[in-house]
């Protein structure tokens, strides 16, 4: 069986993770939007609305929302590096995404969560066949960074 090149492994990772956004319901509750999705990027966008306001009196984005935004980012670039591993079959791949999980995930919250909308980006610090290290930042509309996470994520 021949290799599949990164353009190859790219447009089946977009395939199966689209559903991540079409058919996850807490993904779909909080509104998020899978912006970019490939094998070394993931970039979330998350509209403020109401309904995700923590603190009513100045209108701040929920700490839960936040935490939850960073923990879809990270846990799609772990899995999406994971996906990347040139050695698995299609099936292998589909597999690893359905036992994908969250082991562990820090947050530090460094400013109000204030913004018309929301970016979430993660990057892969330490990739393996059955963990992987994340780093997530959570951006407002104006570029300001309002949160920071690191998590730990099964992928195999």
């Amino acid at each position: 069986m021949a290799e599949k090149t990164a353009a190859e492994l790219d447009a089946l990772l977009n395939k199966l993770l689209g559903a991540f956004e079409r058919k996850m319901p807490f993904n779909q509750l909080l509104g998020i939007q899978f912006e970019a999705l490939h094998l070394d990027e993931v970039r979330l966008r998350l509209e403020m609305r109401e309904e995700l306001i923590g603190n009513y009196v100045h209108g701040m984005l929920h700490g839960g929302v936040i935490a939850s935004v960073l923990d879809v980012a990270g846990g799609m670039i772990a899995m999406a590096n994971a996906f990347s591993n040139k050695e698995l079959t299609d099936n292998e791949r589909r597999e690893g995404l359905d036992r994908a999980s969250t082991i562990d995930m820090r947050v530090d919250y460094l400013r109000p969560g204030k913004g018309a909308y929301f970016i979430a980006t993660a990057q892969v610090l330490r990739g393996g066949r059955r963990v992987s290290v994340t780093r997530m930042a959570l951006h407002n509309d104006q570029g300001v960074l309002i949160a920071v996470g690191t998590g730990s994520y099964i992928v195999g």
